[in-house]
């Protein structure tokens, strides 16, 4: 089985924490240059260090923030100036706040909407044409499992999850013809900052303590654990390898077996 990346040049989006950066440096461990995509220049300074480096990779990174899609748009053309190929690309950007159905805003969904999937279209439409040229391509989007399963109090997160799956399917059913896949993966309660953010805005809405929270939160996952970025990583690494060839247009759940539809 081919799960080698050598040769080959990885986009990694939010890579300076959580299942960003545990993806970056999965991919780099298959033997991919990686392009770090953050907001953050100091950080993603130091996740670069982190990176396996070998004479045949080359590792950096754009600082750019998924808020501003425009800038965005203009710092990743730059950096490709038409000559760079990008092989892969893994969308992943920060989840929207916990709150009430009703209370909602519609600048909430504006902003969630831009940051998650109008940022993907964007660097996707970025790195496309070279993919068609190599003849190979790997689209790979974090979303989360509440994209089969909404969850209460997250209803903005519910509606982009859906629509970001809706995009990638239709993305997928146009480029398989290239030899470009297009899959989502859907972590489920994963050890990271977004998850704490979720836990503490549990605690607001419910008024029940951290405890009580965190264990009813683990009591609803088979396996009765919190996921590591890293075991959704090696799910991303694995689609972004030549094995993953005719794997195109899914979402796999990675989530401890959380999910309750098939």
């Amino acid at each position: 089985m081919d799960i080698s990346c050598e040769g080959k040049h990885a986009f990694v989006c939010g890579s300076t924490d959580g299942i960003g950066k545990a993806c970056a440096i999965a991919i780099a461990d298959l033997g991919a240059s990686i392009t770090l995509i953050a907001r953050n220049e100091k950080k993603l300074a130091a996740t670069l260090q982190e990176l396996k480096t070998s004479p045949k990779q080359s590792h950096d990174f754009i600082v750019a923030d998924f808020s501003d899609p425009d800038t965005l748009k203009e710092r990743v053309d730059t950096y490709l100036d038409n000559t760079k190929v990008i092989h892969i690309l893994v969308n992943n950007t920060g989840g929207p706040p916990l709150g009430s159905a009703v209370a909602a805003k519609a600048s909430d969904f504006i902003a969630a909407f831009n940051q998650h999937l109008v940022c993907s279209h964007l660097l996707s439409q970025a790195v496309i044409p070279g993919m068609k040229k190599a003849g190979y391509g790997r689209i790979i989007n974090i979303t989360s499992y509440t994209a089969k399963q909404p969850l209460d109090d997250m209803i903005v997160s519910n509606t982009i999850r859906g629509a970001v799956s809706s995009w990638a399917k239709t993305m997928a059913n146009e480029l398989g013809k290239d030899e470009i896949t297009v899959n989502n993966v859907l972590p489920g309660s994963t050890a990271t900052k977004r998850l704490y953010s979720i836990g503490q805005d549990r605690i607001k809405l419910t008024g029940k303590s951290e405890s009580q929270v965190i264990a009813e939160m683990k009591n609803i996952i088979p396996m009765r654990r919190f996921g590591k970025p890293e075991e959704v990583a090696w799910a991303v690494a694995f689609l972004a390898s030549p094995a993953a060839a005719y794997i195109n247009g899914i979402n796999l759940p990675v989530d401890g077996g959380k999910t309750r539809s098939l």
